[in-house]
Protein backbone atom coordinates (compact mmCIF):
# COMPACT_ATOMS: atom_id res chain seq x y z
CA UNK A 1 0.00 0.00 0.00
CA UNK A 2 1.35 3.68 -0.94
CA UNK A 3 0.04 7.00 -0.50
CA UNK A 4 1.03 10.21 -2.83
CA UNK A 5 0.38 13.24 -4.19
CA UNK A 6 0.74 14.39 -7.72
CA UNK A 7 0.22 17.58 -8.38
CA UNK A 8 0.66 19.54 -11.79
CA UNK A 9 2.45 22.86 -11.78
CA UNK A 10 2.15 26.19 -14.20
CA UNK A 11 4.80 28.90 -14.23
CA UNK A 12 4.25 31.58 -11.05
CA UNK A 13 6.96 33.67 -11.90
CA UNK A 14 10.29 33.99 -13.65
CA UNK A 15 12.32 31.53 -13.49
CA UNK A 16 9.77 28.81 -12.98
CA UNK A 17 10.16 25.67 -15.13
CA UNK A 18 6.55 25.62 -16.97
CA UNK A 19 5.14 22.00 -18.27
CA UNK A 20 6.13 20.42 -14.94
CA UNK A 21 4.78 17.46 -13.03
CA UNK A 22 5.36 16.56 -9.56
CA UNK A 23 4.78 13.13 -8.39
CA UNK A 24 5.52 10.77 -5.75
CA UNK A 25 6.06 7.77 -5.45
CA UNK A 26 6.81 4.81 -2.32
CA UNK A 27 7.60 1.38 -2.46
CA UNK A 28 7.64 -1.19 0.38
CA UNK A 29 8.88 -4.57 0.09
CA UNK A 30 8.70 -7.52 2.55
CA UNK A 31 11.61 -9.27 4.36
CA UNK A 32 11.29 -12.21 7.44
CA UNK A 33 13.60 -10.79 9.94
CA UNK A 34 17.06 -13.26 10.44
CA UNK A 35 18.40 -11.30 13.41
CA UNK A 36 16.95 -10.62 17.01
CA UNK A 37 18.01 -8.05 19.84
CA UNK A 38 16.81 -8.79 23.13
CA UNK A 39 17.02 -7.24 26.62
CA UNK A 40 16.99 -9.09 30.04
CA UNK A 41 19.13 -9.27 33.08
CA UNK A 42 18.43 -9.47 36.66
CA UNK A 43 17.36 -6.79 39.10
CA UNK A 44 17.69 -7.71 42.84
CA UNK A 45 17.16 -6.04 45.85
CA UNK A 46 17.99 -6.07 49.64
CA UNK A 47 19.29 -4.24 52.52
CA UNK A 48 22.86 -4.65 52.28
CA UNK A 49 24.46 -3.97 48.87
CA UNK A 50 27.49 -6.01 49.17
CA UNK A 51 25.15 -8.52 49.29
CA UNK A 52 23.10 -7.42 46.67
CA UNK A 53 25.26 -6.66 44.54
CA UNK A 54 27.02 -9.54 44.68
CA UNK A 55 23.91 -11.56 44.08
CA UNK A 56 23.08 -10.08 40.67
CA UNK A 57 26.83 -10.49 39.53
CA UNK A 58 26.22 -14.51 40.28
CA UNK A 59 22.60 -14.11 38.08
CA UNK A 60 24.45 -12.01 35.22
CA UNK A 61 27.47 -14.58 35.26
CA UNK A 62 25.23 -17.68 34.99
CA UNK A 63 22.80 -16.31 32.65
CA UNK A 64 25.90 -15.23 30.17
CA UNK A 65 27.79 -18.66 30.73
CA UNK A 66 24.69 -20.22 29.98
CA UNK A 67 24.07 -18.27 26.68
CA UNK A 68 27.88 -18.91 25.46
CA UNK A 69 26.75 -22.39 25.91
CA UNK A 70 23.91 -22.25 23.28
CA UNK A 71 26.36 -20.99 20.99
CA UNK A 72 25.84 -17.73 21.27
CA UNK A 73 29.55 -15.80 20.77
CA UNK A 74 30.78 -13.53 23.81
CA UNK A 75 30.75 -10.05 22.07
CA UNK A 76 27.30 -10.78 21.04
CA UNK A 77 26.24 -10.43 24.63
CA UNK A 78 26.91 -6.88 26.34
CA UNK A 79 25.77 -4.70 28.89
CA UNK A 80 23.42 -2.21 28.13
CA UNK A 81 22.39 -0.69 31.37
CA UNK A 82 24.02 -1.54 34.73
CA UNK A 83 22.21 0.99 37.96
CA UNK A 84 22.58 0.96 41.39
CA UNK A 85 19.61 3.07 43.01
CA UNK A 86 18.20 3.18 46.90
CA UNK A 87 15.07 2.40 47.74
CA UNK A 88 12.51 4.13 49.85
CA UNK A 89 9.16 4.01 51.63
CA UNK A 90 6.89 7.49 52.75
CA UNK A 91 5.37 6.54 55.98
CA UNK A 92 3.78 9.87 57.24
CA UNK A 93 5.07 11.86 55.09
CA UNK A 94 8.71 10.65 56.37
CA UNK A 95 10.97 9.18 54.30
CA UNK A 96 12.57 5.45 55.18
CA UNK A 97 15.28 3.82 53.75
CA UNK A 98 14.24 0.44 52.50
CA UNK A 99 17.01 -0.96 50.67
CA UNK A 100 19.10 -0.83 47.52
CA UNK A 101 18.07 -2.62 44.02
CA UNK A 102 21.05 -3.31 41.37
CA UNK A 103 19.86 -3.48 38.24
CA UNK A 104 21.97 -5.15 35.35
CA UNK A 105 20.88 -5.78 31.92
CA UNK A 106 22.58 -6.88 28.61
CA UNK A 107 21.69 -6.85 24.64
CA UNK A 108 21.89 -10.11 23.11
CA UNK A 109 22.19 -10.56 19.66
CA UNK A 110 20.67 -13.71 18.39
CA UNK A 111 22.00 -14.67 14.09
CA UNK A 112 20.22 -17.55 14.26
CA UNK A 113 16.43 -16.32 14.94
CA UNK A 114 15.03 -19.66 15.59
CA UNK A 115 16.62 -20.02 19.00
CA UNK A 116 15.24 -16.44 20.26
CA UNK A 117 12.54 -18.55 22.11
CA UNK A 118 14.97 -21.01 23.56
CA UNK A 119 17.77 -17.96 24.36
CA UNK A 120 14.93 -16.54 26.68
CA UNK A 121 13.94 -19.71 28.55
CA UNK A 122 17.20 -20.63 29.10
CA UNK A 123 18.12 -17.28 30.40
CA UNK A 124 14.88 -17.22 32.84
CA UNK A 125 16.32 -20.38 34.29
CA UNK A 126 19.55 -19.11 34.66
CA UNK A 127 18.66 -16.41 36.58
CA UNK A 128 17.23 -13.54 34.18
CA UNK A 129 14.09 -12.08 35.97
CA UNK A 130 13.86 -9.22 33.46
CA UNK A 131 12.98 -9.63 29.86
CA UNK A 132 12.12 -6.13 28.39
CA UNK A 133 11.76 -6.37 24.77
CA UNK A 134 12.82 -8.05 21.87
CA UNK A 135 13.79 -6.51 18.49
CA UNK A 136 13.80 -8.35 14.88
CA UNK A 137 15.53 -6.93 12.12
CA UNK A 138 17.65 -8.06 8.89
CA UNK A 139 21.22 -8.47 8.62
CA UNK A 140 21.43 -6.88 5.09
CA UNK A 141 18.59 -4.19 4.80
CA UNK A 142 20.40 -2.52 2.26
CA UNK A 143 19.80 -4.94 -0.06
CA UNK A 144 15.73 -4.86 0.54
CA UNK A 145 15.71 -0.91 0.13
CA UNK A 146 17.36 -0.92 -2.90
CA UNK A 147 14.47 -3.10 -4.15
CA UNK A 148 12.22 -0.64 -2.44
CA UNK A 149 13.86 2.04 -4.02
CA UNK A 150 13.17 0.76 -7.46
CA UNK A 151 10.18 0.09 -6.82
CA UNK A 152 9.03 3.53 -5.86
CA UNK A 153 10.84 5.57 -8.75
CA UNK A 154 8.38 2.53 -11.17
CA UNK A 155 5.60 3.57 -9.53
CA UNK A 156 6.43 7.65 -9.65
CA UNK A 157 6.72 7.31 -13.26
CA UNK A 158 3.74 5.53 -13.50
CA UNK A 159 1.70 8.03 -11.71
CA UNK A 160 3.63 10.81 -14.46
CA UNK A 161 2.35 8.85 -17.17
CA UNK A 162 -1.18 8.45 -15.97
CA UNK A 163 -1.57 12.17 -15.20
CA UNK A 164 0.36 12.78 -18.96
CA UNK A 165 -2.26 10.69 -20.76
CA UNK A 166 -5.45 12.63 -18.54
CA UNK A 167 -4.12 15.83 -19.58
CA UNK A 168 -3.29 14.82 -23.19
CA UNK A 169 -0.12 15.91 -23.14
CA UNK A 170 3.20 13.81 -24.36
CA UNK A 171 5.67 12.87 -21.21
CA UNK A 172 8.96 13.39 -21.12
CA UNK A 173 10.16 9.81 -19.37
CA UNK A 174 13.22 10.64 -18.47
CA UNK A 175 12.44 13.29 -15.06
CA UNK A 176 13.84 16.22 -15.45
CA UNK A 177 14.92 15.61 -10.97
CA UNK A 178 14.25 12.55 -8.47
CA UNK A 179 14.75 12.96 -5.00
CA UNK A 180 15.45 10.52 -2.41
CA UNK A 181 12.86 11.10 0.29
CA UNK A 182 15.04 9.36 3.52
CA UNK A 183 12.85 8.22 7.06
CA UNK A 184 14.23 6.83 10.03
CA UNK A 185 13.83 2.77 9.97
CA UNK A 186 11.70 1.72 12.99
CA UNK A 187 12.38 -1.51 14.31
CA UNK A 188 9.84 -4.13 15.24
CA UNK A 189 9.32 -4.62 19.17
CA UNK A 190 7.82 -7.20 21.01
CA UNK A 191 7.05 -7.24 24.75
CA UNK A 192 7.48 -10.18 26.49
CA UNK A 193 5.50 -11.54 29.82
CA UNK A 194 8.33 -13.05 31.64
CA UNK A 195 7.68 -16.41 33.08
CA UNK A 196 9.91 -18.89 35.12
CA UNK A 197 8.02 -21.90 34.78
CA UNK A 198 9.75 -25.12 32.78
CA UNK A 199 8.25 -25.22 29.75
CA UNK A 200 8.89 -25.95 25.93
CA UNK A 201 10.99 -22.86 24.30
CA UNK A 202 8.54 -19.59 24.23
CA UNK A 203 6.54 -19.72 20.71
CA UNK A 204 7.99 -16.37 19.29
CA UNK A 205 7.14 -15.94 15.78
CA UNK A 206 8.80 -12.75 14.06
CA UNK A 207 6.42 -12.38 11.52
CA UNK A 208 7.53 -9.70 8.43
CA UNK A 209 9.17 -7.13 8.42
CA UNK A 210 7.98 -3.79 6.03
CA UNK A 211 10.86 -1.61 4.26
CA UNK A 212 9.57 0.96 2.69
CA UNK A 213 11.72 3.84 0.37
CA UNK A 214 10.26 6.97 -1.27
CA UNK A 215 11.08 9.04 -3.99
CA UNK A 216 9.66 12.49 -5.46
CA UNK A 217 10.39 13.31 -8.80
CA UNK A 218 9.41 16.00 -11.70
CA UNK A 219 8.69 15.55 -15.31
CA UNK A 220 8.55 17.63 -18.26
CA UNK A 221 5.83 17.30 -21.02
CA UNK A 222 5.04 18.56 -23.74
Amino acid sequence: MYHYQSVPTTPVGHGTDRNVLKVTGEGTVSATPDRAMITLGAVTEGTNLSSVQQENSTAISNIIRALVGLGIPRPDIQTTEYRVEPQYDYTEGKQVFRGYRVTHLLQVTINQIGQTGRVVDTAVASGANSVSNIQFSVSRPEAYYNQALTLAMKIAEQKALTLAATLGVTLHKVPKQVEEVLEVPRPIPLVMALTTEKSAAAPIQPGQLKITATVRAEYTYL
